[in-house]
């Protein structure tokens, strides 16, 4: 498999669908993410304030790159009703060569218009007229 690529999955969990969707589709509209998949049905065991609790939740796996970790993880903090969410890097030790050119050109390299060169993104408008 050779060396770890730049590539990340990150997991998070939301409450509900609602939650859930309004994050991925944040997420890929914003460039942080090339990729948002919505898994319902989880049920999270954990300890909080020393209870044991059993949450029923939606996990997001989230596809990017290791430079926009702190980017999703600061987006999903300030969008997310938990007070300390879930927001997990799992390094990504290999990927197939066109998924990855893919998910580099879906991120890209923003310089804040939310575009990946720094232009306003039309490419749905354009998707749609054609």
């Amino acid at each position: 498999m050779g060396e770890q690529t730049a590539y990340v999955e990150v997991r998070v969990t939301a409450p509900d669908a609602d939650t859930a969707g309004r994050l991925a589709h944040l997420l890929v509209e914003e460039h942080l993410a090339a990729c948002a998949k919505v898994l319902p049905g989880v049920t999270s065991v954990y300890r909080w304030e020393g209870v044991v609790e059993a949450t029923p939740e939606h996990l997001l796996l989230i596809v990017s790159t290791a430079e926009r970790f702190e980017a999703i993880r600061e987006r999903v903090l300030a969008e997310h009703p938990y007070d300390t969410p879930e927001v997990l890097a799992v390094p990504v030790v290999a990927a197939d060569a066109r998924y990855a050119a893919w998910l580099e050109e879906s991120v890209g390299r923003t310089t804040g218009s939310g575009a990946p060169d720094g232009s306003e993104d039309d490419s749905d408008e354009r998707a749609r007229k054609q």
